[in-house]
């Protein structure tokens, strides 16, 4: 693992405890931290955040992020042993949606799939009945 990718790792715990433990701003939802992008040189990060709730649960919490994101950064200085805090930026993460969104076709087609053979079994059936 290279520095950058230990560092993303450990900015994604404290962050998401940062949020959970000291920041009360009561636009923030519930949340995941479900990764760091680092940029080579540790300036830069990018926070993928999950959110629960609709469209408006999330502009409300990336709102708040937005707000407290100076005191993140500050708390996360305390705790990074490095030269500089990385600038953080705050990125909604759409793949849990999507997941989510992917599952329930899948269950969708499921359960289509299983009504056609029980429909296609009826039909069978009717017809075997009709010949004899």
């Amino acid at each position: 693992m290279t520095r950058p990718e230990r560092v993303a790792e450990l900015i994604k715990e404290e962050v998401s405890r940062i949020i959970r433990e000291r920041v009360s701003d009561p636009r923030i939802g519930f949340l995941s931290v479900t990764g760091v992008d680092l940029s080579p040189d540790l300036k830069n990060a990018k926070i993928f955040i999950s959110v629960l709730g609709g469209k408006q649960e999330k502009d409300k919490t990336f709102e708040g992020l937005k707000s407290a994101t100076p005191f993140i950064r500050g708390q996360l200085g305390q705790v990074l042993e490095l030269r500089f805090v990385p600038e953080i930026d705050f990125v909604h993460d759409k793949s849990i949606e999507r997941g989510s969104r992917v599952l329930a076709i899948m269950s969708k087609l499921e359960r289509e799939a299983a009504e056609g053979k029980k429909y296609s079994k009826q039909r069978k059936s009717e017809k075997a009945q009709r010949r004899h």
